[in-house]
C-alpha cells in the first residue's frame, strides 16, 4: 500500500470515529435529557410522565427544535391535568422545560461534545446557528457531526508545522 491511499485511509478511519463519537455523545446527551425530563414531570404529577421523558430523548436527535417539539406533549397533558381556572401544572411544565433548555444548550450539550469528539465547547454552541443562518434548516441539522468531523481529521497542536 502506498503512502497516499494510507492517509487516506487514516482520513476515513478518523472520520469514521469522530461521526461514531458524535453518536455516543448525542445519545448520551438525549439520555441525560429523558432523564431530566422524567424527574421533573413526575415531581410535577404529569400524566404519561415516562411517555414524555422518552419521546423528548428521541427529540434530542433533531437539533434545534427537538427540545420545543418535546415540550408540547407535556405542555398539553399538564393542561388537561390541571383544574379548570388553574392551570399551576402548565406553568411549572414550562418552567421544567426552561431549565432543561439552558442546562442541556449551555452546559451538558457543550461538554459532552467536547469530551467525546474533541469539538470545543463554543463551536458546538455556535456551529448549529451558523449553520441554520448559512443553510437553513440543513446547516443547523448537519452543523454537529460535521464538526466533529472536521476537528478530529485537524492534526493534533503538536503535529503542526
Amino acid at each position: 500500500m502506498d503512502e497516499h491511499s494510507q492517509i487516506q485511509q487514516d482520513r476515513l478511519r478518523r472520520a469514521g470515529g469522530a461521526l461514531m463519537n458524535w453518536w455516543r455523545a448525542t445519545t448520551l446527551d438525549a439520555l441525560l435529557v429523558g432523564a431530566m425530563w422524567l424527574v421533573g414531570l413526575l415531581i410535577i404529577r404529569v400524566p404519561l410522565a415516562p411517555l414524555w421523558a422518552f419521546i423528548a430523548a428521541l427529540c434530542q436527535f433533531v437539533p434545534g427544535i427537538g427540545i420545543a417539539l418535546a415540550a408540547c406533549g407535556p405542555v398539553v397533558s399538564a393542561a388537561f391535568a390541571s383544574s379548570d381556572s388553574d392551570f399551576e401544572k402548565v406553568w411549572w411544565t414550562l418552567g421544567l422545560y426552561g431549565v432543561i433548555v439552558i442546562l442541556d444548550g449551555l452546559v451538558i450539550q457543550p461538554l459532552i461534545l467536547k469530551r467525546h469528539t474533541r469539538v470545543p465547547w463554543w463551536a458546538a454552541l455556535l456551529g448549529p446557528i451558523i449553520g441554520g443562518i448559512l443553510l437553513p434548516p440543513w446547516g443547523a441539522l448537519l452543523a454537529p457531526p460535521i464538526l466533529a468531523v472536521i476537528y478530529a481529521l485537524r492534526k493534533p497542536p503538536e503535529q503542526r508545522v
